[in-house]
């Protein structure tokens, strides 16, 4: 009998540390779950599969190349997370936050330091705050801005979040009055792992504390050449998938109050892409075919993908010019009708990156990557591993 109780003990014991465990392997069998609203399902279904990524840029007068290289490497840090997998087979959201530190035109009471925005899922509003990012000279206080990161984001307690900072900068890590090693300590106590870019020389990172900023939490020391110019392989397809992104955009229907301003905000960063490269609008509209570009709050297709949604409790002032005075029948057949055309559009951007992807790869020189774009997914494919994710199609 004392041996069976034994057993039972250690039974209960190993259960517990799997429920703590970050992306849970996939089950054959489990216990009945207590009857619970739809609701609630998807509220608990969407907390648990989380990536949240805190930006932490240096935005002094010699930063304007990070700058760029973080307008650039965006989409390839979305394209990333959008083949993340759990061993459960569910797939996680993604949420990015933007600070900027070091410029003398923000507040200096607190730090030269500001949120630019908190954690969101909005890929356009995301973009256009890093193309707002402008530099000034100014005081970079590495252990302020992560601590103020650490206090201000919502980062959450659940153990299944993958929740990582990237700070990066190029003057010494111990600058400012906080001491950095209470600020990653904080980082670490909350399973937040802080990984240093040092824009600059390799050994000179190492020197001013950027290394021991990321490994006293586990993270990566990187050194980048920030100034480097991003190279962007041209390809066969690159013309055809910004065409059809075009098309794409068709497909939104907006509504509410934000809808049109949204729909501008969606063109004004296809914009800003192209503006910077052929190849970043590619980039971008292949983020955009993705799940993860979602527009529930402002586009009648995407909020229609809810089962609770009801078409009917839109006010007729708030529906575009082109179903105002429409039935619900007439409403819901237009949404699926461009639902339709959506699926279609998107399927085809992902073939013909897929042989873009296959053209660059036969193409691409050596360490050509952007330093960047290198660091970070370097970073994230290893971090990710460790709350076991993989990687697929």
């Amino acid at each position: 009998m004392k041996n069976v109780k034994q057993i039972f003990c250690v039974a209960l014991m190993s259960l517990a540390t799997i429920s703590t465990y970050g992306c849970l392997p996939k089950k054959e069998k489990k216990a009945p779950e207590p009857k619970v609203a739809h609701a609630t399902i998807k509220e608990k279904k969407a907390s648990n599969n989380t990536v949240r990524i805190a930006l932490l840029l240096d935005t002094s007068n010699s930063m304007d190349g990070l700058i760029n290289q973080a307008k650039a490497q965006l989409w390839d840090i979305v394209n990333k997370f959008t083949h993340a997998k759990c061993a459960n087979d569910s797939r996680p959201n993604l949420q990015i936050a933007l600070y900027q530190y070091g410029n003398d035109e923000l507040p200096a009471r607190e730090g030269y330091i500001q949120q630019v925005l908190g954690f969101s899922d909005d890929l356009d509003e995301i973009s256009e705050k890093l193309f707002s990012l402008t530099t000034n000279g100014g005081e970079e206080f590495c252990g302020e801005v992560i601590h103020t990161s650490l206090k201000q984001l919502a980062w959450g307690k659940n153990p299944d979040n993958l929740k990582m900072i990237f700070i990066a900068g190029n003057e010494p890590f111990t600058q400012g009055k906080l001491n950095y090693e209470d600020a990653v300590t904080n980082a670490k106590e909350k399973d937040i792992v802080v990984n240093t870019i040092f824009c600059g020389d390799y050994e000179q990172g190492i020197n001013t504390d950027w290394k021991k900023g990321a490994t006293l939490t586990g993270g990566e020391y990187m050194a980048i050449n920030h100034n480097r110019q991003v190279v962007h392989i041209n390809t066969p397809y690159d013309k055809v998938i910004i065409e059809l992104n075009s098309k794409l955009n068709k497909t939104y229907i907006s509504y509410g109050a934000m809808g049109q301003a949204k729909m501008r905000l969606q063109s004004t960063q296809d914009a800003n892409a192209m503006q910077m490269e052929e190849g970043v609008a590619v980039k971008r509209a292949v983020s955009k075919s993705s799940r993860l570009y979602t527009n529930k709050k402002w586009d009648l297709v995407d909020a229609a993908e809810d089962a609770d949604f009801d078409v009917s409790e839109i006010a007729d002032e708030e529906m575009p010019k082109e179903l105002k005075d429409k039935s619900k029948i007439e409403i819901e057949s237009y949404i699926a009708e461009k639902k339709t055309e959506r699926h279609i559009i998107q399927k085809k951007i992902q073939e013909f990156n897929k042989k873009r992807e296959a053209f660059i790869a036969k193409n691409q020189k050596e360490d050509s990557k952007g330093e960047l774009e290198n660091a970070m997914i370097q970073a994230i494919t290893r971090q990710a591993e460790n709350k076991n994710y993989k990687w697929e199609e």
